[in-house]
Formats: C-alpha cells, structure tokens, sequence
C-alpha cells in the first residue's frame, strides 16, 4: 500500500491569473486530481466507487499558498489520507516545486463519503479504509518521502 502519493504535472500557460501566477482556483482542481489518481492507484476507480455504492463529496478546503507556481513550474502534489473517521475522510496535501523542492503550498480537504443515490452520508466502505496506510501528520509524510518507505 502506498501512503504518500506524488502526482507530478508541468503548470500549463492556461492555469495563470491576471497576476501572472497560477490561479488559486487551479490548486483546487490539480488537489482533487491528485486525490483521484491517489485512490485509482490502489484500485478505487469511479467504477469501484460506483459499485460500493459510495462517493465522494468535499465538505471543506483549506490552501496555504505560500510561494507563487508559475507557467512552466513542474509542480509534485504530495498526498496522503491523514484520517478516516465514520462518513469522513481527511486527505492533507504538500505542493512542491521539482528540483528545488521549495514548498508551493499547504493544503487539506475534508472528504464526505455519500450514497450517490439519495446524496445522504454513509460509512467509509471497509474494503477502502483497509486499501490505505493512514499518515495522521505532515511529519510522518515528510519522513515517508525523503525515504521512500512507509
């Protein structure tokens, strides 16, 4: 099982803001990215979800940006779940810049786990609580990454 998950991109020209640096919007989008290819990598595709009769919605975002990314940037979102709790499920994530690893951006989103027929809370399937290792802070993931073993 892998716990901390990098998903790595090139900032297109199209993710820049009227500021000349990437929109705070885009962060958004590439977190949810991030999240998605995190969960397919084990095995949880759209279609398993479908199938366990569960999806997921956020509840709440939160982004520190701290230094701008900019057209070009190869940017690594650094992504792990940090805890799993009855419907929810809270993912932390650590934006860098390849190569000098200078930290972008601090970021988390609580995840709700529905049934996406009537839209209304349920229990984290089992089967994708046990497919995760959980990281429960920035710490441990940092330890994770710098040696590559969870």
């Amino acid at each position: 099982m892998r716990s901390v998950y990098t998903h790595a991109f090139t900032v297109p020209e199209s993710a820049i803001d009227v500021n000349g640096h990437v929109s705070n919007i885009e962060y958004v989008r590439w977190m949810q990215d991030a999240a998605t290819a995190h969960t397919a990598s084990e095995g949880w595709t759209l279609d398993r979800y479908r199938e366990s009769r569960a999806v997921w919605v956020a509840r709440t975002h939160t982004i520190d940006y701290l230094k701008p990314a900019f057209a070009g940037d190869r940017l690594e979102y650094h992504t792990w779940i940090a805890s799993v709790k009855d419907c929810q499920s809270r993912r932390k994530y650590l934006v860098t810049r390849a190569g000098d690893r200078l930290l972008v951006a601090r970021a988390e989103t609580l995840w709700i786990c529905v049934d996406p027929d009537t839209g209304r809370p349920k229990r984290v399937p089992e089967a994708f609580v046990s497919a995760f290792d959980l990281v429960p802070d920035e710490a441990e993931a940092m330890r994770i990454l710098e040696t590559g073993s969870a």
